[in-house]
């Protein structure tokens, strides 16, 4: 799996019992994910958001974790832009 902003094919996880999410295999394979790694986290209406650490919080990690909210309270208003997955993705490589 390489690295995608929008998932074509989303995998589905449940919540254990004890309030546990299993991050699917290929997610962590990916992002190299391995046991003790930490992961801020927010919300912002029904979407959770993880961010995988380093070392430390740093100030672009605050403002990457502000800027999802904020685009996502956007989505939730009807502000947001629509297009076909290719387009954007097209458009974010231009970033």
């Amino acid at each position: 799996m390489k690295n995608r902003i929008l998932e074509e094919n989303p995998e589905f996880t449940k919540v254990s019992s004890k309030g546990q999410l299993v991050i699917p295999k290929d997610i962590r394979d990916n992002l190299h994910i391995k046991e003790g790694d930490v992961f801020a986290t927010t919300v912002a209406h029904d979407l959770i958001i993880l961010k995988k650490m380093k070392d430390k919080l740093l100030e672009e990690d605050l403002m990457i974790l502000k800027e999802v909210k904020e685009a996502w309270n956007e989505v939730e208003s009807g502000k947001a832009k629509t297009m076909e997955a290719e387009d954007f993705l097209k458009e974010i490589e231009q970033w």
